[in-house]
């Protein structure tokens, strides 16, 4: 295969979008926190980069997309340290879409670093920083690999894999590799971690709702490589793609304001910028395979079940956080059934029959059960090694201060102000 200069630097630039996400990512949990865990909130997001990034070079992607394993795992030294993933006797490996095989590696690299950092938000204000890391690094390792390779490295939940014969399975761009895992680890985790203090008691409003807004924006720019990034060359696919991402994530915000104000009365910035996030998940899986016009209903309709989603950890008394489960974990699920009623060539609605939907429910399934028994694992032996929460005093005065000797804002009493201008 030649080399094609124009489906290279696209892909080039996708993964330089989807890699701003995850600070963008930063500025989002950040802007949702209280102003005293601020830097330890965004800390979390840059971490997943370091741990991630690292480990992707090493083994994750050989483990992601080397040689199948019994349909759960690639092989993870059949390329590890990217052996083989390069060169072919001295020239650039060249995939079929005529892009260099590294860039496809550090196009991977950057799902899986955003994918860890998503799942941060669950357990805000309370746990230790370095137990976080330890986890990225298992947990990508034993969760994320692995599905990415069932999912698009040829194994159990792909196109050749068993549920094929029902219909071939549809992950566009990660609907259950990024999101359904993201959110089923994310409710485990919150769970063993447990609450914060005060939590249902008393107020944990969002500390900067101007970084929240900037941290959507970015994601929804970056989100653009994300999605259309996924066609993995500059065709037709990826011009779909980018307006169904656009569109779903439009849809989704008016879904969200809809209900937000029927509920409570008001339609809110906070609302405004976690529309946009669930619209972005919702199309993720089925970005390149519904009509504009259906991308409409995954977006309107995601915007209202998150809507709705986020006040069941109140009802069931589980603290996620900052939402990952009431936007990822059920945007993410709806996005991967969605396809089954919605796709233009295999959707119920589009006279396809119940193949699709029935396959897109045995992925979706397979994957919530497969991460979060992955995720207890690791969360327990971390808890009764490192252990996760940080101590009662450091949690009530301020985590960033008490972790990373540094705080977000400094404040100036008002009489030394005074003083100053006086002067």
């Amino acid at each position: 295969m030649e080399l094609d200069t124009g489906a290279t630097a696209w892909m080039l630039m996708s993964a330089s979008l989807v890699l701003l996400m995850t600070p963008g990512l930063a500025f989002f949990y950040g802007g949702m926190v209280r102003s005293k865990s601020v830097l330890n909130m965004m800390m979390m997001s840059f971490g997943a980069i370091a741990v991630v990034a690292v480990i992707y070079v090493l083994w994750g992607w050989s483990m992601s997309y080397g040689s199948d394993i019994g349909g759960i795992i690639g092989n993870p030294f059949d390329q590890f340290g990217l052996q083989g993933a390069i060169y072919d006797g001295g020239e650039f490996i060249i995939d079929d879409y005529g892009v260099p095989g590294i860039v496809g590696v550090g196009f991977q690299s950057t799902f899986a670093i955003i994918t860890v950092a998503l799942i941060s938000g669950a357990i805000a204000d309370r746990v230790k920083f370095g137990t976080w890391m330890v986890f990225a690094a298992l947990w990508v390792t034993f969760a994320y690999f692995p599905m990415a390779h069932m999912v698009w490295g040829g194994g159990l939940l792909s196109g050749d894999g068993p549920f094929a014969g029902i219909a071939a399975p549809i992950d566009f761009a990660g609907g259950t590799v990024v999101h359904i895992n993201a959110g089923a680890a994310a409710l485990v985790l919150a769970l063993v971690v447990g609450k914060r203090k005060g939590f249902g008691k008393e107020p944990m409003r969002p500390h900067s709702l101007p970084f929240v807004m900037l941290g959507a924006a970015l994601l929804w720019f970056g989100w653009f490589g994300f999605n259309a990034g996924s066609a993995f060359t500059s065709d037709g696919f990826a011009g779909l793609a980018w307006v169904n991402t656009t569109t779903a994530t439009a849809a989704a915000i008016i879904g969200w304001l809809i209900t937000e104000k029927l509920r409570d009365g008001s339609a809110t910035s906070l609302g405004a910028a976690s529309g946009a996030v669930a619209g972005l998940v919702a199309i993720t899986p089925a970005a390149g395979s519904v009509s504009p016009v259906g991308s409409l209903a995954v977006g309107v309709i995601a915007g209202v079940l998150s809507a709705l989603a986020v006040g069941l950890k109140y009802k069931f008394g589980y603290d996620d956080s900052l939402d990952v489960v009431g936007v990822h974990l059920v945007a993410g699920l709806w996005g991967t059934l969605a396809i089954g009623f919605l796709a233009t060539d295999t959707g119920l609605f589009y006279g396809g029959g119940v193949n699709q939907l029935a396959v897109q429910a045995i992925i979706a399934v397979i994957a919530i059960v497969f991460s979060a028994v992955v995720t207890l694992v690791i969360a327990l032996i971390l808890k009764g090694t490192l252990g996760w929460r940080v101590s009662e005093e450091a949690e009530v005065g301020g985590i960033d201060l008490a972790v990373h000797g540094e705080t977000g804002y400094e404040t100036v009493p008002q009489g030394s102000i005074i003083k100053e201008v006086r002067a």
